[in-house]
């Protein structure tokens, strides 16, 4: 665990740049690879990506906040983050089918993943 990590920001120490293109990056739970980015959200407040994890769960897209990247690596097209495959399989649904998330939608997300940076739950 972790504190004082803001789930919907990207850590200063994750060597994200804004502006960077991540869309196609591999990404690697802590503990294997879980798929590809689809999306990128950079607003002030609502970073996230959006992973499209192939057949690791048939297809299905999830949703991470940026705070749960711990390190991007450009030449290696990866971005690490610090919750294991089953953490992210348990994480609440994403509908690719709506529109952004909005604070509701957020708010489910900060129920499942604050308590795992020391955070409060809303």
């Amino acid at each position: 665990m972790s504190d004082n990590v803001d789930i919907w920001q990207f850590r200063t120490a994750s060597g994200h740049t804004a502006g960077t293109d991540l869309i196609g990056f591999h990404v690697e739970a802590a503990d294997g690879p879980i798929g590809k980015v689809h999306k990128l959200s950079e607003d002030v407040g609502a970073q996230y990506l959006v992973v499209d994890t192939g057949p690791w769960i048939f297809g299905k897209h999830v949703l991470l906040p940026a705070g749960t990247v711990t390190r991007i690596e450009l030449g290696e097209r990866k971005v690490y983050l610090d919750r294991t495959k089953d953490e992210i399989k348990n994480s609440p649904d994403y509908n690719e089918h709506t529109h952004e998330p909005d604070s509701d939608y957020r708010d489910r997300y900060a129920l499942y993943y604050n308590p795992y940076y020391g955070g409060r739950i809303i």
